[in-house]
């Protein structure tokens, strides 16, 4: 696992008012690099006082940018696309020190980010109200869509700028300003992105940026008077606590919160695509994706083909820091899910399940861990109930299709889930009874900024994509005028 020349790690300041600076007391946090353990720098923690100013900014910032016409927030937005494009290499190599994913995966995320800012921009001038023929003609009756106000944004460490970016880009395109609380853990990057905007001539307190205690953090900005509007990214259990607190104050939401995506792979599938495409989608940021396939459901008469290409697939993976040349599956990002790992596989190893592949950390520095295959996991496993977010797969068989739709449906998640069959009549049918938000057949995630993104059930409601995206940050206004 050896390492390339490691770049400088900047220490990361809030952003308040169009101006970065330091906490009013001074107190930083320290940032770790998964790969080594190592302290590599440190991030500002905000207090009350900081948090004052930035909903105070952003409320004059609300004001300044829904004012401003669409067309003109248009071409900000793209400015600060093409900014990131040009930093896309700079801002990949602080993600992977901080995060850990491999720097290709980082550069990707990066430039994605681009192409959602883009899309958002332009979907900015489809912002669209309507007539309404009215029952009196000297009456007008108009529809009118208009910004929420100030939004207040969550966001965790396993994608630091795309799962940003997603929502500051449905507050901006709508005419919103936003104060982000940002993951600690991974800092830098997404005050990079931020960075982009702020040079590309966003107005000062359209865009904030805060790091510090989260519990804190949320349980003042979600009640107060100045936040209309809530979106979080992250775990089920955190997402229906902030929920219930915004719900307390009537406060719009938007969550994508846990999920525990079911692969369906039908005895008519093409293994050979479907292990190189679940098998990329399940490795990828070491398996810290929310919409990552987690439980692998085979039909009995290719299970045994399948997990022997899963095996090989998995086993081909290098693994190590990701700034080294040719890693392809860098570590886990704090030790938390390493604990976690050995935790998934001696539960289900103790149930009757075979390691295949891994199961076991790499080394004693950094939090890496081998790429894992589980076969015959029962359904009692934790593996099989809880969600690994983890380099980890886990295999069962089945007879029937009815079999494999309802262990599908069975847990309280509805994220993301995947199919992959040759036959129509079994494509159709996993269409309309599968309960997710997306699924995705025969093909890896496509999580395009066109299309919707979120999900059902204990996976959270709204959408992170398309033009559902825009609807959360957007009030109704009904206005019938009389003209005579």
């Amino acid at each position: 696992m050896s390492t390339t020349t490691t770049p400088a790690y900047p220490s990361t300041q809030l952003l308040i008012d169009g101006r970065w600076c330091d906490a009013a007391d001074g107190r930083t946090l320290a940032v770790v690099n998964p790969a080594s353990g190592a302290e590599i720098g440190r991030v500002a923690h905000a207090g009350r006082a900081d948090l004052d100013r930035a909903l105070a900014a952003a409320q004059e910032g609300f004001a300044t940018w829904r004012a401003m016409p669409a067309v003109e927030r248009a071409k900000l937005m793209r400015a600060a696309a093409a900014l990131i494009k040009e930093r896309a290499d700079a801002i990949a190599a602080t993600m992977t020190q901080e995060q850990g994913k491999p720097l290709a995966e980082a550069k990707g995320e990066t430039l994605a980010a681009a192409d959602i800012i883009e899309w958002f921009a332009d979907e900015s001038r489809r912002v669209y109200g309507r007539i309404v023929p009215p029952r009196n003609m000297a009456t007008q009756q108009l529809v009118l869509k208009e910004p929420v106000g100030p939004v207040a944004a969550f966001t965790p460490w396993n994608f630091p700028i795309n799962q940003v970016v997603r929502k500051v880009c449905a507050a901006l395109s709508t005419g919103c300003s936003i104060l982000v609380k940002a993951p600690e853990e991974t800092p830098a990057s997404p005050a990079a992105l931020l960075k982009a905007f702020v040079d590309a001539g966003v107005p000062a307190g359209v865009i904030g940026l805060v790091y510090g205690d989260p519990a804190e953090i949320s349980s003042y900005l979600i009640p107060h008077p100045i936040i209309r509007k809530i979106t979080f990214t992250g775990s089920t259990p955190v997402g229906k606590q902030l929920a219930a607190m915004a719900g307390q104050h009537m406060k719009r939401l938007t969550m994508e919160l846990g999920g525990h995506a079911p692969v369906i792979v039908a005895e008519d599938a093409d293994v050979a695509l479907a292990v190189k495409a679940a098998g990329a989608a399940k490795f990828r940021n070491a398996g810290q994706v929310c919409i990552a396939p987690t439980r692998f459901l085979v039909h009995n008469s290719i299970r045994a083909e399948f997990e022997k290409a899963l095996v090989a697939h998995s086993q081909a993976h290098k693994v190590g820091d990701g700034l080294a040349q040719g890693t392809t599956l860098g570590p886990l990002a704090n030790p938390r899910r390493l604990t976690a790992m050995r935790q998934f596989t001696d539960d289900a190893i103790e149930q009757g399940a075979k390691v295949l592949a891994g199961g076991e950390r790499i080394g004693s520095t950094g939090n890496f861990f081998a790429p894992t295959v589980l076969s015959d996991v029962p359904l009692t496993a934790k593996v099989f109930n809880d969600e690994p977010f983890g380099p980890m797969a886990a295999v069962r068989g089945f007879d029937t299709l009815d079999e494999a739709i309802a262990e599908s449906n069975r847990l309280p998640f509805g994220l993301a889930g995947y199919a992959y069959s040759g036959s129509v009549k079994t494509i159709h049918a996993l269409m309309q009874r599968i309960e997710v938000g997306m699924l995705f057949v025969n093909q890896p995630a496509l999580p395009t900024p066109e299309m919707p993104f979120g999900g059902v059930k204990d996976s959270g409601y709204g959408s992170e994509g398309g033009p559902e995206a825009l609807e959360a940050y957007l009030v109704t206004k009904a206005v019938s005028v009389f003209c005579g």
